[in-house]
């Protein structure tokens, strides 16, 4: 009885167009009895007698019936190869993690060669590539998305499960690739634009810059109120500055002594409710992981999914079923 109710709870067919092959069987049977009511009569002298003849032969014959079971098992038999089907329960795997946007800077002094890396000069680049490979890591679970600047903002990578396509992309950015300038305000504009889609509260854009904002259609801290009021909090990296120090996310690295606008990325991160981090110490760098942490994870409903049951084995079995009482019972007859 519970496979009878889930056949008659059915939500369609895959290949309901053979459903139109179930009267075939009737329009034979009276097909076939029309052709035969039809023949035309030819007069002979002795017609008489041998119509008495015919009308006997038809008493004394069994009247042909038409095989019900066998219609029944045709029946059965189209509607499982159109292939019945139910609509499961709803599947909506949540999807814990967060959003990121990293902005990595790509001006020319990102080329200047005054980072160590493995007990050899590289520059500020390689160095931070090295470090954001480690951090994308640990970004097990969040969706991150890649957005490079420096004269010009480009996104590289949507935000996406797949790190290693990040990587990827990060690996093989140069300096210079985006222009020799460093235009901050428009890369918080493109990264936001990139995250307005987003749960708010998961909006969040680390930016890592070595310079001042020189190039750009958008002021640094008018892309900061944009940001804000989309819900961006952005948490802003300044990477170089006076003697020595730390790499943005852990090696010792020495940094050289170039301007960086530490008073204009204090006011981005106070503006969007992030915060900024001078990486130059151990301290300073445990802040900034510590301060990603603290962003729950929002679950997300993924789209919901009915999964497709197949139905066709019960009306397979009944027409094979009523096949067999329909060739037993010609058998016995």
């Amino acid at each position: 009885m519970n496979a009878l109710r889930e056949l008659l709870a059915l939500h369609g067919f895959a290949w309901q167009w053979l459903l139109l092959a179930i009267p075939l069987p009737l329009l034979v049977h009276a097909s076939a009895a029309a052709r035969s009511g039809n023949q035309a009569a030819l007069r002979v002298p002795w017609g008489e007698r041998l119509q008495r003849i015919a009308s006997a032969d038809a008493l004394a014959a069994k009247p042909r019936r038409f095989p019900w079971l066998l219609f029944l098992a045709w029946c059965l038999l189209c509607i499982a190869a159109a292939r019945p089907q139910q609509l499961g329960p709803a599947i909506a795997p949540p999807q814990a993690g967060r959003d990121l946007m990293l902005a990595v800077d790509l001006s020319a002094s990102m080329g200047e060669e005054d980072m160590q890396l493995g007990g050899r000069l590289v520059d500020r680049l390689t160095a931070a590539k090295a470090v954001l490979a480690d951090f994308l890591d640990r970004r097990a679970g969040d969706r991150v998305g890649l957005v490079v600047f420096g004269e010009r903002a480009y996104a590289l990578t949507p935000l996406t499960l797949d790190r290693d396509s990040v990587r990827e992309q990060l690996d093989g950015s140069v300096v210079g690739l985006a222009g020799r300038a460093t235009a901050i305000g428009d890369a918080i504009g493109l990264a936001t634009k990139r995250l307005q889609k987003q749960p708010a509260g998961q909006r969040v854009l680390i930016l890592l810059t070595d310079g001042v904002n020189t190039a750009g259609a958008l002021e640094p801290e008018k892309a900061a109120q944009i940001a804000r009021d989309n819900r961006v909090r952005i948490h802003a990296i300044a990477f170089g500055g006076d003697g020595g120090g730390l790499s943005v996310f852990g090696f010792q690295l020495p940094m050289s002594g170039d301007e960086v606008d530490e008073a204009g990325l204090q006011r981005i991160a106070a503006l969007t409710g992030g915060r900024f981090f001078r990486a130059r110490d151990t301290e300073a760098l445990a802040g900034i992981y510590a301060e990603i942490d603290k962003l729950e994870p929002v679950q997300r409903q993924g789209r919901a999914v009915r999964p497709k049951i197949e139905r066709y084995p019960l009306p397979l079995g009944l027409a094979l079923a009523a096949g067999l009482l329909a060739f037993a019972s010609r058998r016995r007859a």
